[in-house]
């Protein structure tokens, strides 16, 4: 059972990583809900302070997570338009077969969505980077903490391997 149990808590981990860069998907969320399970293995101890701690940083990114863009929508002037044009742009960006799709798809589609908003093409740039670099600073805390609770993660199992034999 406990292999069982790391093996769904290595799929938590990895789809929290991978969450960290779909809007979908709360990245750091994922990957403590893959330490909580790792929790319930007997083979791995993990105490409750290091699993409330873990959750308290993850949900606080979370939060972040929706305010980092606001606030860099709102300091370069951009609108709702330019948020929602660049989470379809990322969308866009992660399907799409152009290298660096998912770098340059956030910001056209935050410069599509403040043009729809404005008609002005400068201030309409300018408020779509400011989309952009918010979207940019939220998804790399996300992808720097599921990186984190995967090196935990690493640790934990790799530091009581003895017990699973």
């Amino acid at each position: 059972m406990d292999i069982f149990l790391v093996i769904v808590s290595l799929i938590f981990m990895i789809l929290g990583i991978v969450g960290s860069f779909m809007p979908i998907l709360p990245g750091p969320l994922t990957s403590w809900i893959g330490l909580l399970i790792l929790k319930f293995t007997d083979a791995i101890p993990i105490s409750n302070t290091f699993i409330t701690l873990t959750f308290i940083f993850a949900l606080g990114i979370w939060f972040l997570d929706y305010i980092i863009p606001a606030l860099g929508t709102k300091r370069f002037g951009g609108s709702k338009a330019g948020m929602v044009g660049t989470t379809i742009g990322l969308l866009v960006g992660l399907f799409s077969p152009v290298p660096g799709g998912i770098i340059i798809g956030p910001f056209f589609g935050a410069l599509a969505g403040e043009l729809t908003n404005d008609n002005d093409v400068g201030k309409a740039t300018k408020a779509a980077f400011g989309s952009f670099l918010g979207f940019i600073v939220s998804t790399f805390l996300k992808f720097i903490v599921a990186l984190i609770y995967f090196g935990f993660f690493l640790s934990k199992v790799s530091t009581n391997w003895s017990n699973f034999i």
